[in-house]
């Protein structure tokens, strides 16, 4: 099971409601998971490699159907890429080559257990990058420059490789690029697709350039994410960092003053981004289509086996109605996306409106926290549910959970040096109408807590903070019962 402290979240409260929602969790993170569907994509028959499944193809992609490679025109194979439990995906590549396999570097996240035994992996970062992220770009680097026509290699990346995939352009320390990041991502709360616009642009991976690195070798990119068309992945990518990047040097400049953060960027930032120096530009289009290569997703889109599908199944299993509240919970406040959370739930427990329970929601995206100075350690999905143990105080039919289907909601452990006994990283937290009650018998501060974006240490006291194995992320799942009226 992925969810490792079962027992002690079912020790109080809504213990019913609890294993309900904990169970429809289960399903759903275990869904999860590359490992089968590189199995599918890859398989060996002696010197004879297949790689294709037309599951995993882009729709619109220019190249389609099997790879067929003779190993005997094939000096080396190596594995490189960056992610949030990419390991899984390597995983399967490791098992499926064999000895075939010369090796590789991949950058999964601080906390994550190391798995792989042919392929090095650092342990970096996230979501604000450190020296150990930039080690293992150079790694890479290092493995790219020996490269020769007659090598093969996989790419493997998944989300969380636009932190863990860093290293600086010259001019620009990392401590200038983690310092941005910071500001926009936590203190500002800006969005993925606005941050990476100026990360990108202080890179030398990132934007394909990675990519750009391994010619003339044979590449072949598995990403670990539901498949987009090709025209969309081309035109329109900003951080599937081995495809090419739409964003601009310009565009990183409007982004840090759409936020208020130009004047608060460091010096060497503005700077850099100012001279916007043509060779510094990512990888576009035009020129990584002049490149042979194939791409590959290996995560179902939204298919039977997919995380949100499996949830909802599991949901029916036990007797509740699934629905879909949203799929598109990007960009929103996490606190303010828990209390509108509670309030819907409320009115169908109350009104039977807009559906008669007992239901299930479901929703899922990648919602925000705007932590500005605040030095708490969380995550959006604990964020979540914890403001939304407001709303459903003394509820005996509601319970509310969201986690990272990654396994670790919020920062890595450069933010933690304060954690006491708590884990590494939560995965998120769970949430009934007895919590605020116990945290008034316990002396845990809620609002005060929420207020400093200081959700792990309180959901941990009270034993609603979610610990999960680590994973490929498939964004936020956050699940809200309401069981029938009694």
């Amino acid at each position: 099971m992925r969810i490792q402290n079962m027992q002690s979240l079912l020790s109080h409260g809504n213990i019913s409601g609890r294993k309900a929602v904990l169970e429809i969790l289960e399903a759903g993170l275990s869904a999860s998971d590359p490992y089968a569907n590189v199995k599918k994509l890859i398989r060996l028959d002696g010197d004879r490699l297949t790689i294709g499944n037309s599951d995993f193809e882009p729709p619109g992609s220019p190249v389609t159907g099997e790879e067929v490679i003779e190993l005997g025109d094939i000096e080396n194979i190596y594995v490189v890429g960056a992610g949030k439990g990419i390991q899984r995906a390597v995983k399967a590549i490791e098992e499926t080559l064999g000895d075939r396999l010369t090796g590789g570097h991949v950058i999964d996240k601080k906390g994550h257990p190391v798995i792989l035994e042919k392929v090095e992996v650092t342990l970096g970062a996230h979501p604000v990058p450190d020296e150990d992220c930039v080690r293992g770009c150079e790694r890479i680097m290092a493995l790219a420059k020996k490269l020769t026509e007659r090598d093969l290699v996989f790419t493997c990346i998944g989300s969380g490789v636009s932190s863990l995939l860093t290293m600086p352009v010259p001019d620009v320390s990392l401590d200038d690029v983690s310092r941005v990041t910071y500001l926009m991502q936590i203190e500002r709360g800006a969005t993925t697709t606005d941050l990476n616009a100026i990360r990108n642009h202080l890179d030398m991976m990132k934007g394909a350039r990675i990519s750009r690195m391994l010619n003339p070798a044979r590449v072949i990119h598995i990403i670990t994410k539901p498949p987009r068309k090709y025209e969309d992945l081309m035109r329109n990518n900003h951080f599937l960092h081995t495809l090419p990047d739409y964003t601009t040097f310009r565009l990183a400049v409007d982004n840090l003053k759409k936020y208020d953060a130009w004047e608060a960027a460091p010096d060497s930032v503005r700077r850099f981004l100012e001279k916007a120096d043509t060779r510094y530009e990512s990888v576009k289009a035009e020129e990584f289509e002049k490149t042979p290569c194939r791409i590959f997703f290996v995560l179902p889109d939204k298919g039977p086996n997919s995380e949100l599908p499996s949830a909802m199944r599991k949901a029916e299993e036990l007797g509740y109605r699934p629905l879909m509240l949203t799929d598109a919970l990007y960009h929103a406040e996490a606190r303010h996306a828990g209390t509108y959370a509670a309030a819907v739930a409320r009115t169908i427990e109350r009104l039977g409106q807009p559906v008669e329970p007992p239901c299930v929601l479901f929703s899922t995206g990648e919602m925000v926290v705007t932590v500005g100075k605040s030095t708490g350690i969380g995550g959006r999905n604990q964020e979540f549910a914890l403001s939304a143990a407001f709303g459903i105080e003394g509820s005996e039919n509601i319970v509310i959970a969201s986690v990272d289907t990654d396994g670790t909601d919020g920062p890595g452990s450069q933010f933690s040096k304060n954690a006491g006994g708590l884990p590494q990283c939560l995965a998120g937290g769970i949430v009934d109408g007895h919590t605020l009650a116990e945290a008034k018998k316990a002396g845990v501060d809620v609002s005060g807590e929420l207020k400093e974006h200081n959700t792990s240490p309180a959901l941990w006291e009270l034993k609603n903070g979610i610990v999960a194995s680590p994973n490929i992320s498939l964004l936020d799942l956050t699940v809200i019962l309401v069981a029938a009226r009694g």
